[in-house]
């Protein structure tokens, strides 16, 4: 009988942990993606020493939630880099879902389409479409999955980085005569985390690779400047939190001190840290030397201070 007792009590046990870490996949539209072409194109993931996705044709939310008893209540989404060009989904993603989840965070891996027009029209509106989507399905699920739809925030790494940045300053409050309940919801973020972020298109700092597949190789000078965010900030643009190494030759770290003299002029709260060694691409950090892997407790305390 005891045999039996411990062994019902530990499937029980069992149950509860899959049921914690099994995160919820959700399509971010209930049919077929604004600006998708049919296609015979497929996704294509890659699994290395990073979790590599391109040529996405769905746009999806992974969403990782904290057990109820450590959530904060605040939620991430988050947007994995790789210049626009293909998603790093675990090393800057899925990674950060778990540890946001170890903080009582909600972590949400963002899948978003990469610009191609093959497979789009309107594919330099594309990403950004599909992240305010994803703050907007974030709020509508809010009371759903225990989340403050008032600390709903994005994070974004490298060309990541831009679009979250992108989400931070193009944004609206929702239409609430539209059909579908989800478009209701505003799509301004609550706060902005930006790791080593791509954020200006201007030609002399730019990232080329990510600017070029976004925008194309001859792009109008009209969308270089809606896309160069540190021009794009406004009054109402959320806190922002940023993190970025001195030695970063892939995405200087001038974009980062563009962006924060932006926020400065607007007086929107931010809070930057630059370490003198890191480069780029250093995620958590976790087997990486330096100074750099200090962004993740300022972050949490920086989090944690947010009114």
């Amino acid at each position: 009988m005891l045999k039996f007792y411990l062994f019902a009590c530990l499937t029980m046990m069992s149950g509860i942990s899959i049921a914690q870490t099994t995160p919820i996949t959700l399509d971010i539209y209930p049919g077929e993606a604004p600006f998708q072409k049919t296609t015979d194109v497929q996704e294509v993931v890659q699994e290395n020493d990073i979790l590599v996705i391109s040529k996405v044709q769905k746009p999806q939310v992974q969403v990782f939630l904290p057990a109820k008893r450590s959530s904060t209540g605040k939620a991430v989404i988050i947007c994995p880099g790789g210049g626009y060009g293909v998603l790093a989904y675990d090393w800057e993603g899925l990674d950060i879902a778990k540890w946001l989840n170890s903080k009582g965070i909600a972590g949400i891996v963002l899948k978003y389409r990469l610009p191609s027009s093959d497979t789009q029209s309107n594919p330099h509106i594309v990403p950004m479409a599909d992240g305010q989507r994803a703050i907007r399905l974030v709020r509508h699920h809010a009371e759903e999955w225990g989340i403050n739809p008032e600390q709903i925030g994005i994070m974004g790494f490298s060309a990541g980085g831009h679009l979250a940045s992108t989400l931070g300053t193009h944004f609206d409050e929702g239409n609430p005569g539209d059909e579908d309940p989800i478009e209701h919801q505003s799509s301004r973020p609550d706060f902005m985390i930006l790791g080593y972020p791509v954020i200006s298109f201007t030609e002399h700092i730019t990232h080329i690779g990510s600017r070029n597949n976004l925008l194309g190789q001859e792009p109008d000078e009209k969308w270089v400047e809606y896309f160069s965010n540190e021009k794009q900030v406004r009054a109402d643009s959320p806190p922002t939190f940023i993190f970025h190494s001195q030695d970063d030759t892939a995405v200087p770290v001038q974009h980062s001190l563009l962006f924060y003299q932006g926020l400065l002029e607007k007086q929107v709260p931010a809070e930057m840290h630059l370490y003198p060694t890191g480069a780029h691409g250093f995620s958590l950090s976790i087997n990486k030397a330096g100074t750099q892997k200090g962004w993740m407790e300022s972050c949490i305390n920086w989090l944690q201070h947010l009114p």
